[in-house]
């Protein structure tokens, strides 16, 4: 059965917690080390079972294209043409059929390697070596000897029942043919392969998909058989003949192949977990990040519903990280929503930072009406965030937020290097936003008159000079002197 993650509805779950009974998606989990299969509950701390890409993978009738492109893919292109050219360029003697018997075996090995390497999640061929080196010979000999007790089944059951017990045992042993071959592909056990009761209970756990795929099977070796036949006819026997291998070689592959895909379609239901191993369809998921980790119990938090936790876990983050611009938009946006005006008096100004350096003039001309309401004689007591604050405000079309933040500031902040771009931004908003120009050209003088030693005292004049004929103050021009 296939679950989506309880936190992120269409994303499938990759893990299960037995205790909470909850599936959690890759997302949930940043920190799950999915290479060992161990991932704690974020919310009991129990360890969870890991689902790997069950809840995911696509139903292998969508993948038919797949697999008939598999074996040619260069390396089991490579395998199928050393197996079936060589022993066409062999001689007809002992050699000859020694070297037959020899890649016959390296190409049935391959077959079963290509059954484990897709159950384990990959979509790509095995490499040329894992036909003809290292371990899993022994595959082979066990094969011969699966087939040598089904033969003596039906022979048994020829000579105990006489012709129709014998056709009904055939009947069993065709059908449960391909489950025998994936057992034996992933459990490497003749007994396993052999056991009706084992076989059984794998097709009732795939269900009717297993009967699906059984008929491509079907399909797959009927068409075997008649491009095999098609160039036995047509062609030159020495042609003939290699290319006879070379289709029973590469239809035997597909064959293959789509059994090791059912085994990692079905993997949850069969009783093991394997992941996406190539970068197909899957990503990897190995990032134990702790930032990570954080947001994914923020939001796990939130979705269920526990807002005092989640207001807790950011104040904490905030007393640890005091500059996390992150953790601070996450708490704005959650004390926002929840209306508390009084952990966002006391966090104003690392929110009204964090607006300013968004340029988010109206989330933070929202913010100052929901303090002023709160607090009427509400100020900011900071000179420099007061000014960058009302910079925002101004350059957004805010004026009169803008003229409020800046009001009184020369008695609020007297000594302030700031007092003369406070008062040439206020005059900006008075004459370029609200068409006040008397107004505006106070503020001028002001700055002319009591900040003589800042740099920006030159350009008074020509600001006033603005004003008087009614033109638009023009921003300050740069400049590296200091106050």
């Amino acid at each position: 059965m296939k679950h989506d993650c309880d936190y992120h509805p269409g994303d499938p779950a990759k893990w299960h917690c037995g205790e909470c009974q909850k599936h959690y998606c890759s997302r949930c989990m940043p920190d799950a080390n999915t290479r060992q299969r161990r991932g704690q509950c974020p919310n009991c701390n129990q360890l969870m079972r890991y689902l790997g890409a069950a809840t995911q993978v696509e139903p292998f009738w969508k993948r038919v294209g797949a697999f008939f492109r598999y074996p040619f893919y260069s390396d089991p292109l490579i395998v199928i043409a050393i197996c079936t050219l060589v022993p066409a360029l062999a001689p007809a003697n002992f050699i000859g059929w020694f070297i037959w018997a020899v890649l016959a075996i390296a190409l049935l090995k391959y077959t079963y390697e290509v059954i484990s390497h897709t159950a384990e999640g990959h979509l790509k061929p095995p490499p040329v070596a894992a036909a003809f080196t290292g371990s899993g010979f022994e595959i082979v000999f066990q094969q011969f000897l699966v087939f040598f007790l089904i033969g003596a089944l039906v022979t048994s059951a020829g000579m105990v029942g006489g012709p129709f017990l014998a056709l009904a045992a055939m009947a069993f042993v065709v059908l449960v043919l391909p489950a025998s071959i994936m057992v034996l592909a992933t459990e490497r056990s003749v007994g396993a392969a052999v056991n009706p009761l084992n076989l059984m209970a794998i097709i009732s756990r795939i269900g009717t998909p297993y009967f699906l795929l059984y008929g491509y099977l079907i399909l797959l070796t009927m068409a075997s058989g008649t491009a095999q036949q098609f160039a036995l006819i047509h062609l030159p026997d020495w042609a003939a003949q290699s290319l006879a291998g070379f289709l029973n070689s590469a239809f035997t592959l597909v064959l293959f192949h789509m059994l090791g895909y059912l085994l990692f379609q079905y993997q949850e239901e069969l009783g093991f977990a394997a992941d996406h191993q190539d970068g197909d369809l899957g990503e990897s998921s190995d990032n134990r990040d702790r930032a990570a980790r954080f947001d994914a119990d923020l939001d796990i938090n939130l979705k269920d519903g526990n807002y005092d936790r989640a207001q807790s876990m950011l104040k904490e983050a905030l007393r640890r990280e005091p500059n996390n611009q992150q953790r601070v938009g996450q708490l704005y946006q959650l004390l926002t929503a929840r209306n508390d005006l009084t952990e966002l008096y006391r966090y104003h100004p690392r929110i009204l930072e964090w607006l300013s350096q968004r340029n988010d003039a109206g989330g933070m001309a929202a913010l100052l009406r929901s303090l002023q309401q709160a607090e009427p004689q509400f100020r900011l007591d900071d000179p420099e965030l007061t000014l960058r604050c009302a910079r925002t405000l101004y350059q957004r079309s805010q004026f009169k937020p803008a003229l409020k933040l800046l009001q009184d500031f020369h008695k609020r902040f007297p000594q302030s290097e700031h007092l003369a771009p406070a008062y040439l931004l206020a005059a900006q908003a008075l004459a370029n936003g609200l068409d006040q120009w008397e107004k505006a050209k106070a503020f001028l003088t002001f700055v002319q008159k009591r900040c003589a030693d800042h740099p920006l005292h030159e350009q008074i004049a020509e600001n006033l000079l603005q004003v008087e004929r009614r033109e638009p103050i023009k921003e300050p021009r740069a400049t590296f002197a200091a106050p």
